[in-house]
């Protein structure tokens, strides 16, 4: 269902994602706000990792609830706010994602609405039309 797209005639990915995933027709689509790395009981891990993993665990729990899982997320956009968050986040993205990886964007920001936020998380996610 999900087919990546990666050219020959340019540059291979940076990291693990790919250049592009085609959804096909049919499936259903959910877009997922950006998660913040923040608790369910308002903690906030103090790493770029534990709030990562906190972003992904909240998106876990999106889709479940459409009855889509990890391996249906076609393209994620993450924000961090340091160069030094960047290898921290991609580790924990690598974890939670599938093959093929998505297609993905990774830049670094000014800051969140509250300066111990270190990276937020979106993703969109494709599944069968059935799901």
């Amino acid at each position: 269902m999900l087919k990546p797209i990666l050219p020959q005639t340019i540059r291979a990915p940076f990291a693990r994602y790919s250049h592009a995933i085609e959804v096909a027709a049919g499936s259903r689509l959910v877009f997922c706000s950006g998660q913040l790395g923040i608790e369910p009981d308002d903690a906030i891990p103090p790493t770029v990792e534990g709030q990562a993993e906190r972003c992904f665990e909240n998106i876990r729990a999106i889709l479940a609830e459409a009855r889509l899982s990890m391996a249906d997320i076609v393209r994620i956009n993450a924000y961090v706010t340091g160069r030094e968050h960047m290898q921290g986040y991609m580790a924990v993205r690598d974890r939670y994602t599938a093959d093929p990886p998505p297609a993905s964007t990774l830049m670094i920001v000014g800051g969140f609405t509250r300066p111990e936020f270190l990276v937020e998380v979106e993703v969109m996610a494709a599944g069968a039309a059935d799901g």
